[in-house]
């Protein structure tokens, strides 16, 4: 057996990774890793039970009461969601399913700040009305994390009491979880991470997303907790209808083909893998399941360069245990390129310009609104290089060339990267 402790070390310090977490579950047997140090301005150190944000990890705790909600009869999944919360001003057709699906059509990175109070939710929900739609609900997948807001502010009004006072009641109580937060105020209380950026390393300045972004992305923990959380989807049947396929992903991004709900479903080496990552402030978590194997594996890291971390870690996790490894990214093939896709993209938070600069393709990416108010490179630039097939609408980029290559597909109307839609402008 691999002393996972030393491959965590070794990898992070290849990684440049601050701080790390490492949680593997397998056939009852648990192994947890930590690394490096929570805060490079105060040298704390990283212990088994520190505190990072999981991000959009914090969806699938959502979508679980969600399906809680629809296992005691208090809402249908193809309920317009209009039906059950009169208050949300979005298409009367919008379906919880879509919601959870990430198909609702709902232009959702709004990252609006609707300040401390238990009503956030519910201010940030009014918002919606000056939110454009991106496609009829149902027609395409694009990311949105408005309609997790929206998910929680459901779940508010029928359960009588905040979204996070649910969490507490309805999942992390009855599992025992010590070490799950979803305020600033009761991290503190623990040894909590705080983020670094991929470029340097220095710590960032702004700790968590505004509370009204909870049940998209607040939640912090600890990966024993994650593990706990991810081992109730593996042993209780009311949770199944997660894993089954809803949307397929085209982009194949490291081997997620399907979406269930909310859960991504991979396919590595063929077999069925279920999970979700999450990418706060310099915080990047990840989480995988491999049910046959009866295998998780989790990992929170303070860094923007976590990336780099999971895929070596889990290829070398997943081999051990189950056989397979983590998939390869696409890669960049040689083609000529023209100026078809050339000019401006836009949707809430983002602006991208594409440009050619002599023989290939240029994305500039512009954080805009309240994203700027904690993007930690408001402007970045990408190359986009053409990849299979070579029709001149696909391309891979990536962050830097330690980072991995990521797919971005165009159509005449619109760009398809980072898992979303952005109309051309």
């Amino acid at each position: 057996m691999p002393d996972w402790s030393a491959r965590l070390n070794e990898l992070a310090v290849a990684a440049e990774v601050t701080g790390a977490v490492l949680g593997i579950w397998h056939d009852g047997e648990t192994t947890l890793a930590p690394y490096g140090v929570l805060n490079t301005t105060t040298g704390v150190e990283t212990t088994a039970d520190s505190l990072f944000q999981l991000g959009s990890i914090s969806k699938s705790w959502t979508a679980s009461m969600i399906v809680q909600l629809a296992a005691e009869g208090r809402l249908g999944l193809d309920d317009p969601i209009v039906k059950l919360l009169p208050e949300a001003p979005v298409d009367t057709r919008v379906t919880v399913r879509q919601l959870l699906t990430h198909t609702s059509g709902i232009d959702g990175d709004l990252f609006t700040d609707t300040g401390r109070g238990d009503d956030c939710l519910q201010r940030y929900v009014g918002l919606l009305a000056d939110v454009d739609q991106l496609f009829e609900p149902g027609t395409a997948y694009s990311y949105c994390n408005a309609g997790f807001v929206l998910l929680g502010r459901l779940i508010e009004v029928l359960d009588n009491r905040t979204w996070d006072e649910s969490l507490k009641a309805r999942l992390v109580e009855p599992l025992g979880l010590r070490h799950t937060v979803t305020l600033p105020e009761e991290a503190i209380l623990h040894n909590a991470a705080v983020g670094h950026t991929a470029a340097d390393g220095s710590r960032v300045q702004t700790w968590q997303l505004p509370r009204s972004i909870g049940p998209a992305g607040t939640i912090t923990s600890s990966a024993a907790d994650v593990l706990e959380f991810a081992r109730l989807h593996l042993t209780d049947a009311t949770y199944a209808p997660m894993q089954e396929p809803q949307v397929p992903y085209a982009a194949g991004i490291g081997g997620f083909v399907d979406l269930g709900l909310t859960w991504r479903i991979y396919d590595w080496g063929g077999r069925r893998l279920f999970g979700h990552d999450g990418s706060t402030i310099s915080q990047l978590a990840f989480l995988r399941i491999d049910p046959e194997a009866r295998l998780i594996m989790c990992l929170l890291t303070n860094s923007g360069n976590g990336t780099r971390l999971f895929e070596p870690l889990a290829s070398e996790v997943f081999t051990e245990y189950a056989g397979v490894a983590h998939p390869v990214a696409p890669q960049p093939a040689e083609a000529p390129v023209d100026d078809r896709h050339t000019g401006r993209y836009e949707r809430a938070s983002v602006r991208l310009d594409v440009s050619r600069r002599a023989d290939h393709l240029v994305m500039t990416e512009q954080a805009t609104g309240d994203r700027l108010a904690f993007a930690e490179e408001p402007v970045h630039e990408y190359e986009l290089l053409p990849t299979e097939p070579l029709d001149g609408n696909h391309f891979v980029t990536r962050y830097s060339p330690e980072h991995p290559w990521l797919p971005v597909t165009f159509t005449p109307t619109r760009v398809f990267t980072s898992g979303r839609v952005t109309p051309r402008r």
